[in-house]
């Protein structure tokens, strides 16, 4: 137990370093393409590793992981291209 607890902490300390690397995007004043993409590459990332750890779907089926993990990924491209369709 003490193996996975320490490797929930790992995930959350990941999770923190990418919101922090994400609003210091947004503070600092970066905009353009390669910020909006960086977001939301951490967005992926930070996604990934909520539905598979926190959710608990890393045991289950490719095809459970799959649909949420899709769905993410559709949530994601939506919002890119509405990025993109607003230039």
């Amino acid at each position: 137990m003490k193996t996975a607890t320490h490797w929930l902490d790992a995930i959350w300390l990941l999770l923190l370093l990418g919101t922090g690397y994400t609003w210091w995007l947004g503070e600092s004043g970066h905009a353009g393409a390669g910020a909006v993409t960086a977001i939301l590459a951490v967005a992926l990332v930070k996604g990934v590793a909520v539905i598979r750890e926190f959710m608990a779907l890393r045991g289950v089926r490719l095809l459970w992981q799959g649909a949420v993990i899709g769905w993410l990924m559709v949530v994601l491209a939506v919002n890119l291209a509405a990025y993109w369709k607003g230039i």
